[in-house]
């Protein structure tokens, strides 16, 4: 009797590169179809002189042709240079690999982060990572790499590592312990549309601040459950192939000399941690003195031409804002040199170098993938058709007949799809505003809690699309850690291992702006759901 064999076909996977090409490629050839069919919408922008509303045409347009190819081709070295992950991912590197090749951050993992319970490691990713986008998307560049390196030295999966801190901040995305750049970009909007109804209605930037607050935390606890009780199980341990094949050897040593070494080393640590410390407080001190209007060569992370203290610190040409990732970068190398000298781990400063140069050998993929989906985003922002799509669903919410909780409902689910397309906060913002503020003040609905819908339907679905620039880290740190390179980590594959995260942090969503709703309870100092 014949056996039959069965015949296994191998897997073929697509490299990221590859995928993120074929998508350019797909992008021109959409925008070349939908301009021939004239794919175009109509919004509106309040006028802040006249407060009338004026509509505003946007088109498709076509990539296809040669202007398309001529758009492609002389902007890509300007695409890549301007991408802001880019700059934002190699200057905490720069701090990272410092303290990393000193020993400061396994010295502190292994002393004080891997006594931690897992649970309670977790929960602080994941907060710290929510609270982040009080200054836009750091977050990304600077936890993303960070928790991988802290993991990896804990002996967790690194993989899980990244997960988890790039879903604390996608998916809690513009909810913090204190008002942020969030409130800067969405606020102005909202007065004005909010103007449009009543000429005396007044927004503070305060006015979300107790939701917020309390929405972080609630975020932060059910997706530490999510993480432990779900992903973690599925992502699995974490182990090299030459560890699994690596044979035990014994050999004899001296004991007494073996625990003299321990006891050095101990000692060289401590003290390499104080001196860390000590650089640790001094860099406070002068972070948050030049923080401090109107003292003596105080308020150098200001922008003094601002009015307000918060314009000043989240505005447009804010220092603090701007500078903030390369200052925490500054101070892990610092720290990092500090704990150096302390310990004994560094002679010179050849060695910091050499240290950190090696580390950076690690991101070549990364560079390489951030050019093509740099090229990627300009190609679909420059076609248009994510601004058309999310005009057409302002534009729908605008035609729906329903109010109160079911107005509710539909504009968050609206946003979240708009989000699949159209990224930023502030642009959705502009166009769902004046519909959206409205129709909520003739519902008797505040127009802060208008914002907050905003704001819960952008952190929604702000992780499951490959249009958000900061993706690339994530997708890049995941083939980093890869044990099986011949298994690349794809769009779809890393996707799949943060759904759980997506649909359940959606639901959770869903859940607390209809409690928050139903119970009328304060959104901010004074102001509630309803007028």
């Amino acid at each position: 009797m014949n056996e039959k064999r069965k015949l296994k076909l191998k897997k073929f996977y697509f490299h990221p590169i590859t995928i993120f090409i074929l998508l350019t490629l797909l992008v021109m050839v959409l925008s070349g179809i939908f301009s021939v069919f004239q794919m175009q919408a109509t919004y509106n922008t309040v006028n802040i002189n006249s407060k009338d509303l004026e509509p505003n045409l946007v088109a498709v347009e076509n990539l296809l042709g040669f202007e398309g190819i001529k758009f492609l081709i002389s902007n890509a070295a300007k695409n890549f240079l301007s991408f802001g992950p880019l700059g934002m991912l190699l200057i905490s590197l720069l701090g990272l690999t410092v303290a990393e090749g000193t020993g400061f951050i396994e010295t502190l993992t292994k002393r004080h982060l891997s006594k931690m319970p897992k649970v309670s490691l977790t929960f602080i990713v994941l907060f710290v990572a929510t609270v982040s986008s009080l200054i836009n998307e750091v977050g990304y560049a600077i936890l993303i790499p960070l928790v991988a390196l802290v993991y990896f030295m804990m002996g967790r999966n690194p993989i899980l590592g990244i997960v988890t801190a790039f879903c604390g901040v996608s998916f809690g995305y513009g909810v913090s312990i204190f008002v942020g750049s969030t409130e800067v970009a969405l606020m102005n909007y909202t007065k004005q549309a909010a103007l449009l109804i009543d000429d005396t209605t007044h927004i503070a930037l305060t006015s979300n601040l107790i939701f917020i607050i309390v929405a972080s935390i609630i975020l932060s606890i059910i997706g530490t459950i999510i993480i432990e009780k779900i992903i973690s199980p599925r992502i699995g341990k974490y182990k090299r192939e030459e560890e699994e094949a690596k044979t035990v050897q014994y050999r004899v040593l001296d004991i007494e000399e073996e625990e003299q070494k321990k006891i050095e080393t101990e000692k060289n640590e401590k003290r390499g941690l104080r001196y860390a410390l000590v650089v640790t407080i001094i860099s406070l001190f002068i972070f948050v003195y030049a923080l401090i209007p109107g003292l003596p060569y105080s308020g150098m992370l200001l922008d003094m031409t601002e009015n307000t203290y918060l314009n000043q610190l989240f505005g447009d040409n804010s220092y603090f804002q701007d500078g903030f990732t390369f200052m925490v970068s500054l101070f892990f190398v610092l720290a990092g040199i500090a704990y150096g000298i302390g310990s004994k781990s560094i002679k010179n400063d050849k060695e910091i170098i050499e240290t950190a140069s090696k580390n950076y050998q690690n991101i070549g993929s990364i560079l390489i993938l951030m050019f093509v989906v740099s090229e990627f985003i300009a190609v679909f922002r420059k076609s248009n058709i994510g601004t058309v799509i999310t005009v057409w669903l302002a534009n729908l919410l605008e035609h729906l007949e329903v109010s109160g909780i079911v107005l509710v409902l539909v504009a968050l689910i609206l946003i979240a799809i708009s989000g699949l397309f159209l990224t930023s906060p502030a642009n959705k913002w502009l166009i769902f505003a004046p519909v959206v503020v409205p129709m909520f003040m003739q519902s008797n609905i505040s127009p802060q809690f208008a914002q907050i819908i905003m704001r819960a339907g952008d952190s929604m679905t702000k992780g499951i699309t490959p249009l958000l620039a900061s993706f690339v880290i994530y997708i890049g740190y995941l083939n980093i850690y890869n044990l099986h390179k011949e298994r690349p980590y794809t769009i779809r594959k890393s996707l799949s291992m943060i759904s759980p995260y997506f649909l359940l942090i959606s639901l959770t969503w869903v859940l607390l702006i209809i409690g928050w709703f139903i119970l009328g309870l304060p959104i901010g100092a004074g102001v509630y759901p309803t007028l």
